[in-house]
């Protein structure tokens, strides 16, 4: 009886990779306007990034059914194979309890593990259960570990702009008008399933300079794990600068850096222009 690996798409995890590593991959739904998407199915991030600038209103994301589990979960089982389910943190979406709901109907009962994160927080986690399912590790084992390891990712942004964070009702019109002027570009990240701002400079140069002393802050990176570099928008220029930039954070450990786009689940909230880095601390 194998694992398999039940995901949704506020991961960021692209339908190609879930297909090549056999992981099941539900789409949480965009909606602009009166239009209904499929997140990364019936819209690509390409598209998505072209809308959301384009668009006077952000648009939102619902979160996965009960239903949409059970169907998952019939096939799973039904195949003589185990559901195990990584979801977006409780505290962003409701999908994570929608898990929860459809599990309790099912027998046997699959695992539902809370990510506490999300986008390539979430993404970090399920690279990290796959390669310790291919390592032989069983279903208590492997639930056990990721509410132990989950605590140490680390997820860092840099915000390009606070428009975004505006039309979202986060921060006020005259707080944004104010950044704008002083060019003030906020770093958040996700402290036990929550967004914060955990720091602001004024310039780009100086919001990379604070984004690597949030990075060197603590443990540091454990570079024996799943890691990524992120960007939001349809122009990796700004994450290309900064690697350029912060090369030394780097070059000593590792070889190569994985990058990966930040789609419609987080993208929507901070806009176009961001970049970001996922870890685990050592």
């Amino acid at each position: 009886m194998a694992i398999r690996l039940v995901i949704d798409s506020a991961s960021d995890i692209s339908v190609e990779e879930a297909k090549e590593y056999g992981w099941v991959l539900l789409p949480l739904t965009v909606t602009f306007g009166d239009t209904q998407y499929k997140d990364g199915v019936d819209i690509t991030p390409d598209r998505f990034y072209d809308m959301l600038i384009e668009s006077d209103e952000l648009p939102h994301t619902s979160q996965l059914t009960p239903s949409d589990y059970e169907d998952a979960f019939e096939k799973i089982i039904a195949e003589g194979d185990t559901p195990f389910v990584i979801a977006i943190s409780s505290k962003l979406s409701g999908t994570y309890q929608s898990a929860c709901i459809a599990a309790e109907a099912c027998d046997p009962k699959p695992i539902v593990v809370d990510s506490l994160s999300a986008a390539l927080g979430e993404a970090v986690l399920i690279r990290y259960a796959d390669s310790l399912i291919r390592d032989g590790m069983g279903v208590e084992e492997l639930e056990k570990t990721l509410n132990e390891v989950k605590h140490k990712i680390r997820i860092l942004a840099l915000l390009d702009t606070l428009e975004y964070l505006r039309k979202g009702g986060r921060i006020s019109a005259a707080v944004e008008f104010a950044g704008s002027l002083l060019q003030i570009k906020p770093v958040i990240g996700v402290e036990e399933g929550e967004v914060v701002m955990v720091g602001k400079a004024r310039g780009s140069k100086k919001g990379n300079n604070l984004l690597n002393e949030l990075i060197n802050k603590g443990n540091g990176v454990d570079f024996s794990m799943p890691y990524t570099l992120a960007y939001t928008g349809n122009d990796m220029g700004y994450l290309n600068k900064y690697v350029e930039d912060s090369r030394s954070l780097w070059e000593n450990d590792t070889e190569s850096l994985p990058v990966m786009r930040i789609g419609a689940t987080i993208g929507t909230h901070i806009g176009p222009g961001a970049i970001g880095v996922v870890f685990f601390e050592k």
